[in-house]
């Protein structure tokens, strides 16, 4: 501290000194559009949001009614690391229900959203610089996280040719040339909307299990299906690690509240990880998740309407011309090919969003090399505004006169 002319004292910034270099990673170029999208409606114009992958729709009923009388009854207090023991008991339950998988609820983690999940798994299975398969493109935060903890994610790069989803062939490859200690695959898989055909999971994930290398199956889209239903990875094999959310399907991106199912042998490892760096998942959405199980007719219903949102764009994107588009069997995203429009898809998305008020995400956040050309649409929205985005675009100038 220094005295300076005027008399109080002031402090003086540290020189000399900087962030972590494992801090030194890339941001998640979504929410920076997210940001762009905040600004122009705080300025009046009116903007469809369809780069974040969010469902517009509140948390279903029965998750609002189990807090409402949890805040009347309860202290909301620290939960067990774990997780609340009924909620662990229902989400065995669905496994049972969706897959006829039985799963024992002391092998599930209820934690604060996927992205907790993310974090435990990786700090539970790898050490620094461990060597950890990730597809591209794919999540962004996969690779971030990874990179945070000095972990490597060699890619995949997956394409039309092997429906946007690694091959045995491709895998093997890659752990012959670097020795990979994990393979994460997220099916419905963000942002091409693909579903692993269940032949395909199957052999990865025997794969794994011979080369000891741990597989990691993000499943935070299941229950988003238009087509065949999803399989979990936990029906080929007990020693996976498998992460999911109630952020989707469920609807509640702001609660907070995920899960891992683990093998026996790491929970004891997640739950002291999970008592050190979190506690636990907040209490009131953990009662809201239990709750939110009740509430399947009204997520039904979001579906419904997503697999309408989904029929209107199929048939509008290509009549405005994006007619390269990803397998959309899942989850909430069309990822479409724009190398017919430009080299630059986040300048593209930009202008987009500054010219005609439609939101969507570039290809960058999710490919860094191949990027530039895709964008990612979210249908997540109501029907109506993906009707008035299907009507902008089509009027597009830059892609009426591309066209033309």
């Amino acid at each position: 501290m220094a005295e300076d002319e005027t008399g109080p004292k002031t402090a003086r910034a540290p020189k000399h000194r900087a962030a972590a270099a494992r801090s030194d990673i890339a941001s998640f170029i979504v929410m920076d559009v997210m940001a762009a999208a905040a600004e122009l409606e705080s300025e009046g114009r009116s903007v469809i949001h369809m780069e974040v992958g969010q469902p517009g729709t509140p948390a279903p009923e029965a998750a609002l009614s189990a807090v409402r009388a949890a805040l009347n009854a309860e202290t909301l207090g620290y939960t067990a690391a774990l997780g609340i023991d009924a909620l662990r008991q229902r989400i065995a339950r669905s496994y049972r229900d969706r897959y006829g998988v039985e799963v024992e609820p002391s092998r599930i983690a209820v934690c604060t959203g996927s992205s907790a999940a993310f974090i435990l798994a990786f700090l539970a299975l790898f050490d620094t610089g461990a060597r950890i398969a990730l597809a591209s493109p794919g999540y962004p935060c996969y690779r971030h996280i990874l990179s945070a903890l000095g972990c490597h994610s060699p890619l995949i790069e997956t394409g039309p040719e092997t429906r946007w989803m690694p091959t045995l062939d491709a895998v093997a490859a890659l752990h012959r040339n670097v020795g990979l200690d994990g393979l994460l695959i997220a099916s419905p898989a963000n942002p091409t909307g693909t579903v692993i055909e269940p032949e395909r999971l199957a052999e990865l994930v025997r794969y794994c299990d011979e080369n000891g290398i741990w597989f990691i199956s993000d499943e935070i889209y299941h229950g988003l299906t238009y087509e065949a239903p999803a399989r979990t990875a936990l029906e080929f094999s007990g020693d996976t690690v498998v992460i999911n959310s109630f952020s989707k399907y469920h609807a509640m991106t702001g609660w907070r509240v995920g899960w891992l199912v683990v093998p026996p042998s790491l929970v004891r490892v997640i739950e002291r990880l999970a008592q050190n760096l979190f506690i636990s998942a907040p209490a009131v959405s953990q009662i809201a998740a239990l709750g939110a199980f009740d509430g399947t007719d009204e997520l039904e219903r979001n579906r419904t309407t997503y697999a309408r949102n989904r029929a209107l764009l199929l048939e509008a994107l290509p009549e405005a011309g994006l007619t390269a588009l990803a397998p959309a069997d899942g989850a909430f995203y069309l990822y479409t090919d724009v190398s017919a429009f430009t080299d630059d898809a986040r300048t593209f998305a930009a202008a987009m969003l500054h010219e005609i008020g439609v939101a969507v995400t570039p290809g960058l956040d999710f490919d860094e090399r191949r990027g530039q050309h895709f964008l990612r649409f979210c249908y997540a929205g109501t029907e109506a505004d993906m009707a008035e985005a299907a009507r902008r675009l089509k009027a597009w100038p830059r892609l009426k006169n591309a066209q033309a």
